[in-house]
C-alpha cells in the first residue's frame, strides 16, 4: 500500500506550506460490490479492517484549520513497469497460464503510473483543487477483462482463471477480499478539475508498459 506526502514550495517552512497531497487505496475504501458504482462522494471506509485503516490514514493526513489547501488522491491498483501489481502477473502471463482471479466479474479499479503521478501533480499546481480525488482510470474494467487485455497485450490468450480457494490459501482472507470483490470506481471530481488522462483505455496503458 502506499501511503504519499507531498508538498510544494519546500524551500519554505513546513507551517507555511500552504498545500498537501496524500495518496490511500480507493480499492479499500468503497465496499466491494458487483453493482454499485462509487465516485468521490460515495460512502466508505468503515466496512472491513481495510477500508478504516484508510479512514484513519485520511485522518492522519488531515491538518487541522481552513489555511492549508488538501487533497487526498485514493488511487486504484497502479499499473506501470518494474514491479508492483504487474511484475506479480507478467510471468504466468507470458507462459500462458494467465487468466481470471475467481469468477472474473468483479471491477478492477486501476491507473497508469504515469497517470497517478499526473493527477498528484496536477492536484499541487491548480490552487482549485480540493477534497478527495478518485486516482483511478475513467475506462472501468472486470477482472476477467484486465486479464483478457493483459494477455492481448504480452501475444497470448487468458484463460486459465485462478480459483477463489487458492487465492484465499496463498494470501489469507482479509487480502484475498481484495483480489475477489471489487469495485467500480469514477474519476468524477478528477475529470472535472480538468485533468487529462495520458492512459485512459486500459488496452493501450498495457501495451505500454509490457513494450
Amino acid at each position: 500500500m502506499s501511503w504519499l506526502h507531498l508538498g510544494c514550495r519546500a524551500a519554505m517552512p513546513p507551517s507555511t506550506w500552504p498545500e498537501r497531497t496524500s495518496s490511500t487505496l480507493s480499492e479499500a475504501y468503497y465496499q466491494p460490490s458487483l453493482t454499485a458504482e462509487y465516485d468521490e462522494d460515495s460512502p466508505g471506509g468503515d466496512f472491513d479492517f481495510f477500508s478504516n485503516l484508510v479512514t484513519k490514514w485520511e485522518a492522519a493526513a488531515r491538518l487541522p484549520g481552513d489555511s492549508t489547501r488538501q487533497v487526498v488522491v485514493r488511487s486504484g491498483v497502479v499499473l506501470g513497469r518494474g514491479g508492483g501489481a504487474i511484475g506479480h502477473m507478467l510471468l504466468p502471463f507470458r507462459l500462458g497460464l494467465g487468466g481470471p482471479i475467481g469468477s472474473g466479474h468483479q471491477f478492477f479499479p486501476w491507473i497508469h503510473i504515469g497517470d497517478l503521478a499526473g493527477i498528484l501533480t496536477h492536484a499541487l499546481e491548480a490552487n482549485h483543487v480540493h477534497g478527495v480525488l478518485n486516482g483511478v482510470a475513467p475506462s472501468s474494467a472486470t477482472n476477467a477483462e484486465f486479464a483478457q487485455a493483459l494477455g492481448a497485450a504480452l501475444g497470448h490468450r487468458a484463460f486459465i482463471p485462478v480459483p477463489s480457494t487458492i487465492v484465499q490459501a496463498v494470501f489469507g482472507r482479509e487480502r484475498a477480499i481484495m483480489l475477489l470483490e471489487g469495485q467500480k470506481v469514477i474519476p468524477r471530481r478528477t475529470l472535472a478539475t480538468g485533468y487529462q488522462y495520458s492512459f485512459p483505455e486500459l488496452g493501450a496503458a498495457l501495451k505500454e508498459i509490457v513494450a
